[in-house]
């Protein structure tokens, strides 16, 4: 520590005095002392990080000597730091965001983010695999995002499909689904409505479709699962505004904005099934058939408040009919706020 300060300020000194009316014309700019307390500083710090990667003045005594000379050969030795670290030390904040300063960089002078983006996704998914939970590992691959071209999203889509089957409570997983699929959606104000822009939407409704599917059979398979519920919420949300209303809407123009589509109505029928389903429970006295019975209620109420006012009136007609109030009560004794929802009298 003790000879990692002293180097540090020998070479803050030679900074300082390459700067201003010297500037690049200094004796001590670019000299052997120059990069040799350089090469010291990267020695010293890789010593203190791998001890403590939390070590802020050690990183950016690091970011210091890169910003002088930007080699892609110093930034790939940096991501190389950094995945040493994160392989004992997966959530070290400090170690994640001078891995982003990197990445930063690298996007702006070299042109390898797409080899960058796939690393960074298979070394998430691994340490994910290590660490559960690992909101920044996520966060991380979610920052990442912005970088990925339209290819890129599809590939991580398909990807993260299996690992998110086999960890149906990490949450993370599907957050970054989320953003992916987004992504997508947030391409669609920029295209033009041309003939090629109308076969990009029609696929990406057809993706949507597959993933409603496809969360709906997990939900069915892993009972009590809240991770699966949430990600319904964004992508019924989602489908509701981008797909149905605004496709009802096309359609009274007579334009056909997709094949094959659904309405809106037959977009509730399907989660009605779904809530019918849920609160189908032939034993009752174990607990995960209950936290599904109330995410399945507290679902519908939900997404009531998420259509248009004559729809909600229909919704809650159709509920009101199939009488399920004593069924809810029964099941949601703990959710008292359930029961008494306007919804369901």
């Amino acid at each position: 520590m003790h000879e990692y300060m002293n180097v540090k300020k020998r070479l803050e000194g030679l900074i300082k005095q390459s700067i201003g009316k010297y500037s690049l014309e200094s004796p001590t700019f670019g000299s052997d002392l120059d990069h040799l307390l350089e090469s010291e500083i990267l020695k010293h710090t890789m010593a203190l990080l791998i001890l403590n990667s939390d070590f802020g003045s050690a990183w950016n005594s690091r970011k210091m000597v890169i910003v002088r000379k930007v080699q892609l050969s110093l930034l790939m030795d940096e991501l190389r730091l950094c995945t040493l670290i994160l392989s004992y030390s997966p959530k070290s904040q400090c170690t994640w965001s001078h891995r982003r300063w990197v990445i930063e960089i690298i996007g702006e002078k070299f042109q390898i983010m797409h080899e960058i983006v796939g690393q960074d996704s298979e070394l998430v998914k691994q340490i994910a695999e290590k660490s559960k939970m690992n909101y920044r590992a996520w966060s991380h691959l979610c920052w990442l995002i912005p970088y990925m071209k339209r290819t890129q999203v599809i590939d991580e889509l398909n990807k993260s499909k299996k690992w998110s089957e086999l960890h149906t409570a990490d949450n993370c997983c599907f957050h970054f689904r989320r953003r992916l699929l987004f992504k997508m959606l947030e391409d669609i104000s920029a295209w033009e409505d041309d003939e090629s822009c109308i076969n990009q939407k029609t696929e990406i409704y057809f993706l949507w479709k597959e993933e409603l599917g496809w969360n709906e059979s997990l939900i069915r398979r892993y009972i009590g699962r809240e991770a699966l519920w949430l990600h319904r919420r964004f992508l019924s949300q989602c489908y509701i505004n981008y797909f149905t209303i605004d496709q009802e809407t096309r359609n009274s123009n007579g334009e056909d904005f997709h094949g094959g589509h659904s309405t809106l109505d037959d977009f509730l029928d399907k989660e009605l099934e779904l809530l019918l389903h849920s609160l189908d429970v032939t034993d009752n006295e174990f607990e995960d058939t209950q936290v599904q019975a109330q995410h399945a209620t507290a679902y519908i109420i939900w997404i009531s408040k998420q259509v248009p006012p004559h729809t909600h009136e229909k919704l809650q007609s159709r509920l009101q009919e199939m009488d399920l109030k004593p069924i809810m009560i029964k099941l949601c004794a703990d959710k008292p706020h359930l029961c008494v929802s306007p919804l369901l009298q």
